[in-house]
């Protein structure tokens, strides 16, 4: 069930407590996302967020954006040992060896495909169905999530499980898990400003 805020919108009822959550949620979360660097940062973030809480790593994001490279996948690609000791010491991010090295790992994998990330990520997008009445009607995984997953970890990603998939999926636009009710428009387009965090 969605709930109002101080600003009187109907919203999902997860970023209420929070005015970075608030803004995520109106003008980031939902909306297509494009471009094998952004979303291997998405890809990198929702590992990381892995037994933690998103709004730790909103909160954590411009940390990572630095110490990552801005998530060129390039660049991330590139990095060595020296990188991992030095991300380790980092405060300012999650410093977990695993997920950093899973990171570095992902962008040599992303690196390397024929077709980009972008392109794989999309093509399993299910197709366009009904707003979630309720918060019960939304899943942790889908049939597609299951099978990105399985095929990310074919490829030789890291720390991209089912369910880590399809909150990639639903952070990206691939779905849209927005409430019936939420004032968020079902047109990624049309809720105006994007937000830079």
């Amino acid at each position: 069930m969605t709930a109002p805020a101080e600003d009187g919108r109907i919203r999902c009822p997860w970023p209420l407590n929070s005015q970075l959550y608030r803004d995520y949620h109106d003008y980031e979360w939902g909306k297509t996302l494009h471009g094998d660097d952004a979303l291997f940062e998405r890809l990198c973030l929702e590992a990381f967020q892995s037994g933690l809480s998103w709004i730790t790593i909103l909160r954590k994001r411009p940390a990572f954006r630095a110490a990552f490279a801005e998530f060129s996948i390039e660049r991330v690609a590139g990095f060595g040992d020296a990188d991992v000791t030095k991300l380790l010491a980092d405060a300012g991010i999650v410093r977990n060896r695993l997920k950093i090295e899973a990171a570095i790992a992902n962008a040599r994998v992303a690196r390397d495909l024929d077709s980009g990330l972008d392109a794989l990520l999309w093509s399993f997008a299910p197709p366009p169905r009904p707003r979630p009445r309720s918060h019960v009607d939304i899943p942790a995984t889908t049939p597609e999530s299951i099978a990105l997953a399985k095929e990310l970890k074919r490829r030789g990603f890291r720390f991209v499980g089912p369910t880590t998939a399809y909150a990639l999926m639903q952070a990206t636009g691939m779905v849209n898990d927005h409430l019936a009710d939420c004032w968020v428009s079902s047109d990624p387009s049309a809720t105006g400003r994007p937000v830079t965090f």
